[in-house]
């Protein structure tokens, strides 16, 4: 069984926050695929369901994010899950508005409800190597403005890129549950138009540079011969004037 965790707050104070992108992108999965009710256990809302064949469980800690470790650790605890089960999505300030990264293991990033998910499942497991989807929801650009943008709701404008992104993350959760984590990046990818935003994407790269068009010249350097020897005709009075006037070479 996979289990995929969300991270956000409970309550409706928090729910369109940017900080709550893991709950969004959770809830979009109970959506799009067959689940049970959400039920209250390990202090935490979550649901069974399938993904194409594949047993799924979902969960939304309700310990608040700093607390979020509390939640995934029982619910490991009580199914005896591995690391290799386990999924968190979660919100990336250091990723651009609408990128997805996947990885296993690494540092926390400074995210306080992987922070708290790290030290539980280093005492239950004695690891920390659990599948990390990093969803990116953009730097404000100075430290001390972090805590409201964080905290704060999307913006309308953010509608064009976040449904896209959920709604992919919920199409193709079944590679997560097979192990196809670079296949699922490379579905989102598409989704969300990034191989159709590379520099001059579809356009044909020329041969060779168009040669440069040659300068435009004046009507009197256009009636100037373009030879150096002028054309002296060989017999005739005609001939015999331009011979003295040039001069015969021999």
């Amino acid at each position: 069984m996979l289990l995929i965790a969300g991270l956000g707050n409970p309550g409706p104070r928090y729910a369109q926050n940017r900080h709550n992108i893991g709950f969004m992108a959770v809830d979009e999965i109970f959506r799009r695929h067959s689940f049970s009710k959400w039920q209250k256990k390990f202090q935490a809302e979550i649901a069974d369901g399938t993904i194409d064949g594949e047993k799924v469980l979902l969960i939304k800690p309700q310990t608040f994010m700093n607390l979020s470790g509390q939640s995934i650790g029982e619910a490991m605890r009580f199914y005896k899950l591995q690391l290799a089960d386990l999924v968190v999505i979660y919100d990336e300030l250091d990723l651009p508005a609408g990128k997805l990264r996947i990885k296993t293991g690494g540092g926390s990033g400074g995210h306080n409800g992987i922070k708290s998910t790290d030290a539980h499942l280093q005492g239950l497991l004695g690891s920390k190597d659990y599948r990390r989807i990093r969803l990116g929801i953009g730097h404000p650009g100075a430290k001390e403005l972090v805590h409201n943008h964080v905290l704060g709701d999307f913006a309308k404008a953010d509608q064009q890129w976040l449904d896209p992104l959920i709604g992919a993350i919920s199409d193709n959760a079944v590679l997560l549950a097979q192990g196809q984590d670079n296949s699922f990046m490379n579905k989102i990818a598409l989704a969300m138009g990034e191989g159709n935003n590379r520099p001059n994407a579809g356009a044909k790269t020329p041969d060779a540079a168009p040669k440069a068009a040659p300068k435009a010249q004046s009507h009197i350097r256009q009636a100037r011969p373009t030879s150096s020897k002028p054309n002296i005709p060989e017999s005739g009075p005609m001939a015999d004037m331009l011979k003295k006037l040039f001069g015969k070479k021999d």
